[in-house]
């Protein structure tokens, strides 16, 4: 995989280390104009031999295979789709698109020009994820599963004074179930598959949810989805059973030590991983690049495919309109 990175903010600082220790191949860094001092002093720490402000540009470049979309949201659909238009796989990073229809034509699009598409979702790949996974056949039969990731954010302050930062903006496809909600979904859609039917409720603040609850009704069991920008609280996920009950305490997306309590009293307990949160996918990314794997590819598709349509349901439900839900 030779990798072309798009993005200069916060998520691209944070993935660059990571890409670096993992020995991946970064031929290029793209940023806008107005970031261009910021691309020059990334590439200078981590040795990128190539830097433009141009997306087109930095898709002509032939020695790319791949490119990394760490850009504002209401950015991924256009700059994906130009991507695989070119001949690139790419890299997505969550969520794959703010809508389920460009997130549906994304995938189709993937498959016609036998070119990779993948969200980055840091939940799904982690090796605790499937700690999870093995732990439950012995929780019995499911009843209710629980998770909260809830932080409050430095940018709701703004937010209260009048200020319209990204992640709070409508028209940039912002809100808490966008950013911190969607790993809950990820989390409990790849464990069970797509629900029944979802339940909505949000604070809405200048057309944003700055909070809510969203409740994925499986028939036998019930999920409950929380996610806040505007408070705090310990984060965690919880799935009970009939005979006993899984936990971790953490976030989704971090997805750290996996505790099994059963009813007799036996406990067991799982750490199957203790490094960045980004390197398990970038991991696997690689390999399903260099080697062409559709099935895998198409697989994890599906999956964001359905979080699509559960994130566009429930923001349906809460009134919450996007540019893109007009096209």
């Amino acid at each position: 995989m030779k990798l072309g990175v798009t993005g200069t903010g916060m998520i691209a600082k944070e993935a660059l280390p990571v890409l670096r220790n993992l020995g991946l191949d970064i031929g290029a860094l793209c940023g806008t104009p107005r970031s261009a001092d910021t691309v020059r002093e990334l590439r200078a720490e981590y040795g990128i031999p190539k830097g433009t402000t141009d997306f087109a540009e930095l898709l002509s470049y032939t020695d790319l295979d791949t490119v990394y979309l760490a850009v504002p949201n209401s950015q991924h659909y256009a700059m994906a789709k130009q991507a695989l238009e070119a001949g690139k796989h790419v890299i997505l990073e969550k969520p794959m698109t703010d809508n389920a229809r460009t997130a549906r034509e994304l995938a189709e699009l993937s498959r016609k020009r036998n070119r990779l598409l993948f969200e980055a979702v840091t939940t799904r790949l982690n090796p605790n994820y499937e700690a999870v996974r093995d732990f439950l056949p012995e929780i019995g039969a499911l009843k209710l599963v629980q998770c909260n990731y809830s932080q409050y954010s430095s940018r709701y302050d703004a937010f209260r004074r009048g200020e319209t930062p990204v992640s709070f903006d409508p028209a940039k496809s912002g809100g808490a179930l966008m950013d911190l909600n969607l790993y809950n979904f990820h989390y409990i859609v790849g464990l069970f598959g797509k629900p029944r039917c979802i339940t909505y409720l949000a604070n809405i603040e200048r057309g944003i949810d700055t909070s809510g609850v969203a409740t994925l009704d499986y028939g036998a069991f019930k999920a409950v989805s929380v996610a806040a920008k505007d408070s705090a609280s310990p984060c965690h996920c919880v799935i009970q059973g009939t005979e006993g009950y899984i936990v971790q305490d953490t976030p989704a997306n971090v997805c750290g030590s996996v505790t099994l309590r059963l009813n007799g009293g036996a406990e067991k307990f799982r750490d199957d991983f203790h490094g960045h949160r980004m390197e398990p996918e970038f991991i696997r990314f690689a390999r399903a690049i260099d080697g062409n794997d559709r099935a895998f590819c198409d697989a994890l598709l599906e999956q964001s495919v359905t979080v699509a349509e559960l994130l566009t349901e429930a923001r349906k439900q809460a009134g919450i309109r996007f540019p893109s839900d007009e096209a």
